[in-house]
């Protein structure tokens, strides 16, 4: 079968998934259309020849949309490359935030502004208590994603967090913490859902949040009081998923995150006309591996739900990497630590030394005689 397995999917049945009845936004729409034509020869192609054999080659252009399965691997290793220059001599640690369940169908209909809300709490949450003394008394730098999957490629929001156990003090100063995670976890569970649900309440009473059928009882300020209470009893424990010695060693890990869809192409075992049987992990810490089957259109339905809002940006950067200080504040903290831990690797490197650096692929070989020759005849496009 082709590696283009969940392309395959869309080819069969999307159709289908339409005429069903299925609600579709235009990104939706768009990100649909993008994973069907991707390296399918309906965006255009490249042609390669080697000057020794004659032997040509044609490579079907990629879409280059985030949410396609076939085009995250380059930009996942570019994006780590340009983190590497903004290591400080700290340790790093992984918390990751989790919203209630129940917040589901809510957040689902107002994506943008709860997602955005979502962003905005972990991140003063973070600030807020590590410039507290009592914890690190500094301003930490942290690199926020937004996942809303599970293994199952349910609904389930949730904020994975690489935060720096160091920053700069109010006196531009650096400090450091030890080898453990410097806020404890009841301190942040507490901080976050009281910023959470309070600033949620306020955009509700100012009816900035849209409530659509499956919440349309919230509508009513009791039932709205009642919801927001049952929130409150709930436990929102955030979680330290792991701790590195190294910001290097993070960002390995985290490049995992920062460029993951809802669900690769190697996790899918097997796709015939109706059904799709991909892997899933054990629902428990030690249980084996599971296998899910799905009916294509049910597929389609919970991959689309992770489509974000156009133009929404699922990483984002606090602290002393904020975008409009970071240059300065990197500038300051290299300083005061003497040196600059690593550079970047890929600098101007062409696509084809990219490949070669990082997978060991030389692109100018040919298949067919194994001379170091193939050379780009050109490239197409197709109509827009």
């Amino acid at each position: 079968m082709s590696d283009l397995k969940i392309q395959k999917i869309w080819q069969c049945s999307f159709d289908s998934f339409l005429s069903s009845g299925h609600p579709v936004s235009d990104i939706q729409k768009k990100v649909s259309h993008a994973v069907m034509r991707c390296k399918s020869g309906a965006l255009g192609a490249n042609a390669c020849q080697c000057t020794e054999c004659g032997h040509t080659e044609f490579h079907n252009n990629s879409c280059r949309n985030r949410n396609c399965p076939n085009c995250q691997a380059v930009l996942k290793e570019i994006w780590v490359d340009k983190r590497r220059e903004e290591v400080i001599d700290a340790p790093y640690f992984h918390v990751v935030f989790t919203l209630p369940h129940e917040l589901n169908p809510l957040i689902y209909c107002n994506q943008k502004l709860l997602y955005g809300l979502f962003h905005r709490c972990c991140a003063e949450t973070l600030l807020e208590l590590s410039y507290d003394k009592k914890y690190l008394g500094a301003t930490p730098g942290i690199i926020q994603v937004l996942h809303t999957w599970n293994q199952e490629i349910g609904y389930h929001v949730h904020m994975h967090c690489i935060v720096s156990g160091g920053g700069l003090t109010y006196d531009k100063k650096i400090r450091r913490s030890k080898n453990k995670f410097f806020i404890p976890v009841g301190v942040l569970r507490d901080k976050f859902k009281g910023k959470y649900l309070s600033q949620l309440d306020s955009m509700y009473r100012k009816g900035q949040i849209v409530l659509s059928s499956s919440c349309e009882t919230l509508r009513n300020s009791y039932e709205w009081k009642e919801f927001k209470n049952d929130l409150y009893g709930k436990d929102w424990c955030p979680y330290i998923k792991e701790t590195f010695n190294g910001f290097g060693n993070a960002l390995e890990y985290l490049g995992r995150y920062t460029h993951k869809i809802a669900i690769s192409n190697n996790r899918i075992l097997s796709v015939t006309e109706k059904e799709v049987t991909f892997s899933a992990r054990g629902k428990k810490p030690g249980e084996s591996r599971r296998q899910i089957t799905l009916e294509h259109t049910e597929f389609i339905r919970r991959y689309l739900m992770h489509v974000l809002p156009s133009g929404f940006q699922k990483i984002r950067y606090y602290g002393f990497l904020n975008n409009r200080m970071k240059r300065k504040n990197l500038k300051l903290i290299f300083t005061l630590q003497g040196h600059q831990r690593f550079k970047r690797r890929f600098t101007e490197m062409s696509m084809s030394e990219l490949l070669k650096a990082v997978w060991d692929f030389d692109i100018s070989i040919c298949p067919d005689c194994g001379h170091s020759s193939m050379k780009q005849l050109g490239r197409c496009y197709a109509p827009s």
